[in-house]
């Protein structure tokens, strides 16, 4: 598990860096061609990986309600985003990751709801939720580096 955590805190890393890095309008920016922005994709990515390791673990997330309805798989950015929820995404970012290490090494996740994903993945327990979560966060790694090249020209 260490491996796998430790591929996601690299990724991890780069978000961080789009977020201090962006302009806010570059990072809310649909360009056209596109039905998302960078700050959705950074915060979706944070969201995916506490319902696919948390709730399908019936543990609780370190994210509320409010949160996974605005980023969850099929929602659509609003187009708004305050320095808060940029300050608070950007500590998301690490402390989920801190924290799953630390609940994995205290045995937190005996149970898991087995889940098939959109790509039709299946999910059986925890370990295969992380190693799936790194390559979601890689494709969205993708189309944050397309967005990003799409706002700055």
């Amino acid at each position: 598990m260490e491996y796998i955590l430790n591929i996601a805190q690299q990724n991890r890393k780069i978000l961080y860096k789009f977020l201090t890095e962006t302009p806010k309008e570059s990072l809310l920016k649909i360009p056209e061609n596109f039905n998302n922005n960078i700050w959705w994709n950074i915060a979706h990515v944070v969201i995916t990986q506490q319902l696919l390791v948390y709730k399908f673990s019936n543990l609780p997330m370190m994210v509320d309600e409010k949160m996974v309805e605005k980023f969850k798989k099929g929602s659509i950015p609003d187009g708004m985003v305050t320095d808060e929820e940029i300050q608070q995404i950007k500590t998301l970012l690490f402390s989920t990751l801190e924290k799953t290490e630390l609940d994995y090494k205290a045995g937190k996740f005996t149970d898991y709801k087995t889940y098939t994903t959109s790509v039709n993945i299946t999910l059986n327990n925890v370990e295969e939720a992380m190693k799936f979560n790194n390559f979601h966060e890689g494709l969205h790694l993708g189309a944050i580096l397309a967005l990003k090249r799409s706002v700055t020209k």
